[in-house]
């Protein structure tokens, strides 16, 4: 009886996903709880496990569906159906063999009942011609058994080498190891992808064409650290692998240009201190994140290339009329980035209250994918943590963020004389495809003018 494996609900709130990994294969044999396929979300990467054991009948997704919650994705054979078709098959054959037997000993009686009516002569003549054939056949057996004997010692040799490289101290499923056999791959000489090191059927065929020095991530393959000393092994949570794989695709596809400068936030220091408490009571708290946000949703409208996004196979820039700026929040479990909706329609005092409550919502994982989507700019501040400078990494499909690190002071030259101001150091990565490093100084400058004057920013 034919079982089916659905989505089931990866987490709460998220409703559909991407098909990552197939992690199995058509006529595989699988166990309950085995995992079968990986799937990713905006805000996690999970392998689906198998809700009951048999063989795989039918795969119905492939790799890069969207599916939702419920959707079937593998149809099962139970084992049971399937022993019960072998033993049918093998009774049939087993009949078979009967019936040709008992024919060939009807013929064999016939052919003596034949011979006994003839003459002796004839039958001496009719012995000679059947010893003579008989030999003639004997040396033939002999060749034909000498010959199949040749082929089965070969096929066990390769087969048993084979068996050898596939056994038990690699992790795949048998189909993996079929495809192993199929191509001639030892199963030993690969580092599996999947988890817990299993070996995929994408891991044999990379393997097969040369692709053995890296694996299925593009990582070079790593040496054995344990020759040196003890090592400890962490698998990575849901968090940092999307992290991971998301930085990488970033960095890869866009080419990233820094641009740097410096802010006098001294009156902004002035400004959070008399007016933080007038936040606290809406619930909220007055920082230079919350500040920054609302400079860069109105810069965003002076610099329209900064809140767009780039289409290379249609060779278009796609401008968006909303402003939706992602906030970066660090968590035990990773960073996460969710997103501040229509900023620049919201007060200093409305931005603080959404995000204190986003990001506590985020530390407690209770993002919805909602929170997670829709995010034009990004904005990650360390200053709380140190740090003169960094070169934050682009989040595709954006094409800016803005780095914050920590303000120190320092002597400032004003009026004929030092002063103590605090500066704040600021950090732009954009992407020059679409923008270009006039923009970005431009982009900057503005941004450093509106911290230390925001009237006369404001005023073009």
């Amino acid at each position: 009886m034919a079982k089916e494996i659905k989505v089931p609900q990866i987490s709460e709130g998220v409703e559909t996903a991407v098909i990552s990994e197939i992690l199995v294969s058509k006529g595989d044999k699988i166990e309950e709880d085995q995992s079968v396929i990986s799937v990713e979300t905006d805000k996690a990467t999970a392998e689906v496990p198998a809700t009951s054991g048999g063989t795989i009948k039918e795969i119905k997704v492939s790799e890069g569906d969207e599916v939702n919650v419920g959707d079937v994705i593998i149809i099962l054979e139970d084992d049971d159906d399937d022993e019960d078709s072998e033993e049918k098959e093998e009774k049939e054959t087993t009949d078979k063999e009967k019936d040709t037997s008992k024919k060939k000993k009807e013929e064999s009686e016939r052919d003596e009942d034949d011979s006994d009516s003839e003459e002796k002569e004839d039958e001496s003549k009719s012995k000679e011609k059947d010893d003579e054939q008989e030999e003639d056949d004997e040396n033939e057996d002999e060749k034909d058994g000498d010959e199949k004997k040749k082929n089965k010692n070969t096929k066990f040799k390769k087969d048993k080498d084979t068996d050898e490289a596939s056994s038990n101290e690699v992790y795949a499923s048998p189909g993996v190891r079929r495809l192993a056999r199929e191509l001639g791959v030892n199963l030993k000489e690969i580092n599996g992808s999947g988890e817990s090191g299993r070996i995929t059927d994408k891991d044999v065929k990379e393997y097969k064409e040369g692709g053995s020095k890296k694996s299925s991530s593009g990582q070079a393959k790593l040496p054995d650290f344990s020759k040196w000393g003890a090592v400890e092994t962490k698998p990575l949570n849901s968090i940092k692998k999307t992290t991971a794989k998301n930085v990488l695709a970033s960095w890869q596809s866009i080419p990233h240009v820094f641009q740097f400068g410096e802010a006098d936030i001294s009156g902004v220091e002035t400004y959070i201190e008399d007016h933080n408490e007038k936040v606290e009571k809406a619930g909220g708290k007055l920082t230079l994140t919350a500040i920054l946000t609302k400079i860069v949703a109105t810069a965003l409208h002076k610099f329209p290339t900064f809140n767009a996004s780039i289409d290379m196979d249609k060779e278009e820039m796609i401008l968006k009329k909303y402003v939706n700026i992602n906030i970066a929040v660090a968590t035990e479990d990773g960073l996460l980035v969710p997103v501040i909706k229509n900023a620049d329609q919201k007060s200093i005092k409305d931005l603080s209250v959404e995000i204190s409550e986003i990001a506590e919502k985020a530390r407690e994982q209770k993002l919805s994918k909602e929170d997670m989507e829709g995010g034009n700019f990004s904005i990650s501040n360390l200053g709380g943590i140190g740090g003169t400078n960094f070169t934050p990494i682009v989040y595709h499909p954006q094409v800016a963020i803005l780095g914050i690190s920590r303000a120190t002071t320092k002597p400032v030259y004003i009026d004929g004389k030092f002063e103590p101001r605090s500066i704040l150091p600021l950090s732009l990565s954009y992407d020059h495809r679409i923008i270009d490093g006039a923009d970005g100084a431009g982009f900057m400058n503005w941004l450093v003018k509106a911290l230390e004057d925001p009237y006369e920013a404001l005023l073009g």
